[in-house]
């Protein structure tokens, strides 16, 4: 995924997912003038993506961008949560 650095600090199951509840692993994209980038990023795994971007939505959250693909993995999309400033 371009410029990201994985990081891991603990062991993955086949689909790459933690078998040590509680624990996480994550990386580092580089720092752009991006607004996106000027924030840190939590990683929230749900069932369904569409319906969790309604409730963002609807909580005064702003989704940022389109939902993406992650080879092997998944859909991904990023949003600011109500206390975002930009």
């Amino acid at each position: 995924m371009g410029e990201y650095v994985l990081v891991t600090t603990t062991e993955v199951d086949e689909n790459m997912m933690i078998k040590k509840p509680g624990a996480i692993n994550g990386g580092f994209f580089q720092k752009t003038d991006d607004v996106a980038s000027q924030y840190p990023s939590v990683v929230i795994q749900v069932d369904d993506l569409k319906e969790s971007m309604k409730k963002v939505e609807g909580a005064g959250g702003k989704i940022h961008g389109e939902p993406m693909e992650i080879p092997g993995v998944g859909l991904i999309v990023s949003f600011f949560d109500t206390e975002a400033t930009g």
